[in-house]
């Protein structure tokens, strides 16, 4: 008794409409919480707003410095040697002054276009961790819309083995099958049942963990994405292929590469860093030219009693010219420093771009082999389910033993299971393929979001 209530409970669970649950949240709406509460998205942004604060830094160093300066002194008393006075009762002097220091290398400059570098080296960085960071919502997705279709088949093996117990125990109670069928369709349904207690429990954390990564709270359900599971045709994958490549004269997955190469942030933020190795270089190179500073000085100057020789206002103008001759190593250890920074950005910017093109190359053929596996699935599902009826109904009439019922629903369970897992894998490696060629946020539209909404979400990254 205690089996058939726990079975009815999950046929309600399963049934109920998702609305009683909480929100439903579709993938898009998903994207648009996600990039609004990501802790990681916004320490990205925190990043981008430091190097825009550090252009300002190299800004100021090439502006002049106005100060002010001032001054009192009180003696204990004046004093005065041959009737001149050497010393007042008190004394003051302000004035104001003007400078301003550079390299005749033009470090200054340099360091300049470091910063607006930085700049560009931070958006990159920030549009990177959203395409990362919306995958993994995707991923968190389908692994949820996953462990409810395992659920609901579960349930349905549970609701097919009830069925078939049901019916071994009437042919047993009229001598047409032995008490072995039934203890081995007891058998087959408790495993059954414990096995739809696990999809349960392994639904629930599947939904703890999106909703810990998107930040969302309480109860939800999810929309089934557009085409829903095991909707293929036989070419599937050339339509979503020909919207990724548009009019590439290449082969798809040349014409991905050249994309990926083009478009994944990963690679402008390292090509960026390479550009600022090499004017680090430059930088520290400059350290073996003079600096020239020049200043500008207005000064006001009284005392009481005042002196005859005593000038009141005085402004006067300067130019230094300095040029270090040794510092005990410091500038070719800095420059050495600078050269090797820049071969380790090459070596990183050569190796990004393999794995890059490896990475576009696995996810092309994943696409491929999940769309064709997918077809034989659909395929395998509708002779299994066939071959469940058939079998089925050759057990009523004594034509088929109990342990061909099984064998027919494992097989029907089976396939089942997989076809589903491959229709939410092939929207998944599609999403990966547009990643890999970084494209991913652009083909993103935030929910509700209006034009100029998206490019504030999208457009993170300047345009190289």
């Amino acid at each position: 008794m205690k089996k058939e209530l726990t079975y009815i409970f999950c046929l309600l669970f399963l049934f109920v409409p998702s609305s009683i649950f909480g929100q439903e949240y579709s993938l898009d709406d998903l994207y648009g919480i996600a990039l609004d509460r990501s802790g990681s998205i916004k320490i990205a942004e925190e990043d981008l707003y430091i190097s825009e604060r550090e252009k300002d830094r190299a800004t100021s160093v090439l502006m002049p410095r106005l100060s002010a300066y001032g001054g009192y002194m009180q003696y204990s008393e004046e004093k005065r040697s041959a009737g001149a006075l050497i010393q007042p009762d008190h004394s003051s002097n302000w004035g104001l002054r003007l400078d301003q220091s550079f390299s005749l290398s033009g470090r200054e400059l340099t360091a300049f276009r470091i910063a607006k570098q930085g700049i560009t080296r931070s958006g990159y960085d920030l549009y990177a961790e959203k395409e990362e960071y919306l995958l993994g919502i995707a991923s968190g997705y389908y692994d949820v819309l996953k462990a409810n279709k395992a659920l609901e088949i579960s349930g349905a093996n549970v609701e097919r083995l009830t069925r078939h117990r049901d019916a071994a125990k009437k042919r047993l109670d009229v001598g047409e099958a032995t008490r072995t069928d039934l203890l081995r369709a007891e058998a087959e349904l408790a495993g059954a049942q414990s096995v739809m207690i696990r999809s349960e429990n392994f639904l629930r954390l599947a939904k703890a963990a999106l909703a810990k990564r998107a930040g969302i709270s309480g109860a939800y359900e999810l929309k089934e994405p557009g085409a829903g599971p095991g909707v293929s045709g036989p070419d599937r994958h050339v339509e979503a292929l020909n919207e990724l490549t548009g009019e590439c004269k290449t082969s798809a997955a040349g014409c991905l590469k050249e994309k990926a190469l083009a478009e994944r942030a990963e690679i402008r933020t390292m090509t960026v860093r390479r550009e600022i190795a090499e004017d680090e270089v430059k930088y520290y190179r400059g350290a073996y030219w003079p600096s020239l500073s020049v200043e500008g000085v207005y000064n006001r100057q009284d005392s009481d009693p005042s002196r005859s020789t005593e000038i009141e206002e005085s402004v006067y103008g300067g130019v230094k010219l300095n040029f270090p001759f040794f510092e005990g190593g410091l500038r070719t250890a800095e420059v050495r420093q600078a050269k090797a920074r820049l071969r380790q950005a090459e070596y990183a910017l050569s190796d990004l771009r393999d794995a890059v093109n490896l990475e576009v190359e696995t996810s092309y053929l994943d696409l491929i082999t999940v769309s064709a596996v997918l077809n034989k699935l659909k395929a395998e599902t509708e002779y299994a389910l066939d071959n469940y009826n058939a079998v089925t109904k050759q057990f009523q009439y004594g034509l088929a033993d109990s342990i061909d019922v099984i064998d027919a629903n494992t097989l029907l369970v089976t396939a089942q299971q997989g076809l589903a897992n491959a229709g939410y894998d092939y929207d998944m490696s599609l999403l990966k393929l547009k990643r890999a060629a970084g494209i991913l946020l652009k083909t993103i539209i935030g929910p509700g979001k209006t034009a100029g909404e998206k490019n504030t979400i999208i457009d993170s990254a300047p345009s190289q």
